[in-house]
């Protein structure tokens, strides 16, 4: 039976190091909205996500390398954060690894599609987690 009108599986990426650092989607917008709008505060608003929580990630990645991501220059208004040309390189290798990894994925995922129960819904959270303890 056929679901066209239902969305395609996808592979989500996420690499942890050895170091104890990871890389993962989020992080790869955070850097992609900071190249586009040159501020923490703005990605912050952009993402939705709070300015400490996005300070904070912006911190773990240039902890996380021996290179800097991103370079912050507080108190400059309007233009306080510039992605590093490591960052962008950063950003390059992440999204070759997605592209790599959906490819050598798709039959794999292709045959899982093809076994799903189109019927399934999602229990409410509560439920799930009580699942969970159980």
């Amino acid at each position: 039976m056929s679901h066209s009108g239902k969305g395609q599986a996808q592979v989500h990426v996420r690499i942890a190091f050895p170091n104890g650092g990871s890389l993962a989607e989020a992080d790869i917008e955070l850097i992609e909205t900071i190249e586009r709008c040159r501020s923490i505060l703005r990605t912050s608003k952009l993402m939705g996500l709070s300015y400490r929580k996005t300070w904070l990630m912006t911190d773990a990645l240039n902890r996380t390398f021996e290179s800097k991501v991103i370079e912050t220059f507080p108190g400059r208004r309007g233009a306080g954060a510039e992605v590093t040309v490591f960052g962008q390189r950063l950003v390059a290798l992440f999204r070759s690894i997605e592209r790599r990894s959906s490819t050598a994925a798709a039959a794999a995922i292709g045959e899982l599609t093809a076994s799903l129960d189109w019927s399934f819904e999602t229990q409410a959270p509560a439920v799930v987690e009580e699942a969970r303890q159980d």
